[in-house]
C-alpha cells in the first residue's frame, strides 16, 4: 500500500475526525478548567468515549471496546464515586495546598507542549504497513504483542500508576477514629437511659384481623399502638384510625359473649330451662 493512498481518507471519516476532535479538545480542556471536581471527571468521560469512537473508525474494535467498558465505565465511574465519598467540592479545589504548585504545573505543561510539538515536527512516515498487515493475526494477538514485548516496561510502569492511585484514594477516603466505638452493650444501655422503647415493635393490625402498614395493632386497653406503624406513615398522617370501630365491635363481642353465656346458664347443660 502507496503513502499517497494510505493517506487519503473519505470525506465522511474527515467529517466525523473534526467534529469529535473539537469535541475531544473541548472534553480535555473542561477538565482542567473546570472549578468542581464531578464536572471535570464527566468531562474527562465525554474526552474518553470520543477516543473510542476514534479507535473503532480505526479498526481497532478490541481497544474502542476497552476503551469504554474498562476506562468510562469503570475507572472514571469509581473517580466519579470517589468525588462525592470524599466530598470534594468547588471551595475545596480552589485552596493551594502546596505553595507554588500552579507555577510548578504551568512550567511542567510548557516543557511537555515542547516535547510534544518537537517530536511531531521531527516524526516523519516512511513506510505503512496497513491495519491488514497489524492485526494479521488478530486485534487482540496484535495488540498483546506490542504490550508484552516492545512497550512491557510502559505497561508495567502503567500498572505501578494505577495502584498508586488507588493506594492514594483509600488513603484519602479513611478516617482516624478519634474515640472508642461504642459496644453493643454500651449502645443498649443508651438506648435504656434515654427511655427509648427497647421491647420489639408490636406488628400491624387489629387482633390479626389485619396485617395492613397503616392500620394500627391494639394494646389490651383497645388503644392504638401507634409504634406499630412506621414513623413515616405517622407523619405523613396515613395513619388509619380505627380505635373507635375497634372498640364499638369489641363492646359489640363482649354483648354477644354475656348473651350467650346467660342463655347457657339458664337452659341448663341439656338445654332444659330450669
Amino acid at each position: 500500500m502507496s503513502l499517497a493512498a494510505a493517506s487519503a481518507t473519505s470525506t465522511g471519516e474527515a467529517v466525523q475526525f473534526w467534529i469529535l476532535a473539537v469535541v475531544a479538545v473541548g472534553g480535555a480542556l473542561a477538565t482542567v478548567l473546570m472549578k468542581r471536581a464531578v464536572h471535570s471527571a464527566l468531562s474527562l468521560a465525554g474526552t474518553m468515549i470520543v477516543l473510542a469512537v476514534f479507535y473503532l473508525a480505526n479498526g481497532a474494535y478490541f481497544l474502542g471496546i476497552v476503551q469504554i467498558v474498562v476506562y468510562t465505565g469503570a475507572i472514571m465511574m469509581l473517580f466519579l464515586f470517589v468525588v462525592m465519598l470524599v466530598g470534594v467540592t468547588a471551595a475545596d479545589s480552589l485552596k493551594e495546598t502546596i505553595r507554588g504548585q500552579r507555577w510548578l504545573a504551568a512550567v511542567c505543561g510548557l516543557g511537555f507542549g515542547v516535547l510534544l510539538f518537537a517530536g511531531i515536527a521531527n516524526a516523519s512516515l516512511r513506510h505503512f504497513d496497513g491495519l491488514g498487515q497489524a492485526n494479521a493475526g488478530g486485534n487482540v494477538e496484535g495488540l498483546a504483542a506490542l504490550v508484552f514485548t516492545r512497550y512491557v516496561y510502559a505497561f508495567e510502569i502503567t500498572g505501578a500508576l494505577l495502584i498508586t492511585a488507588a493506594v492514594g484514594a483509600m488513603v484519602l477516603t479513611h478516617r482516624e477514629r478519634t474515640v472508642k466505638a461504642a459496644t453493643q452493650r454500651e449502645l443498649s444501655e443508651q438506648r435504656t437511659r434515654k427511655g427509648a422503647f427497647v421491647a420489639p415493635l408490636p406488628a400491624p393490625g387489629t387482633y390479626a384481623r389485619h396485617n395492613a402498614n397503616d392500620i394500627p395493632a391494639l394494646l389490651p386497653d383497645g388503644t392504638p399502638a401507634e409504634l406499630s406503624v412506621s414513623g413515616v406513615l405517622r407523619d405523613r398522617g396515613q395513619m388509619r384510625d380505627v380505635s373507635q370501630e375497634a372498640l364499638a365491635d369489641l363492646a359489640a363481642l363482649e354483648q354477644r359473649s354475656a348473651a350467650w353465656l346467660e342463655r347457657d346458664r339458664d337452659e341448663g347443660p341439656k338445654g332444659v330451662a330450669q
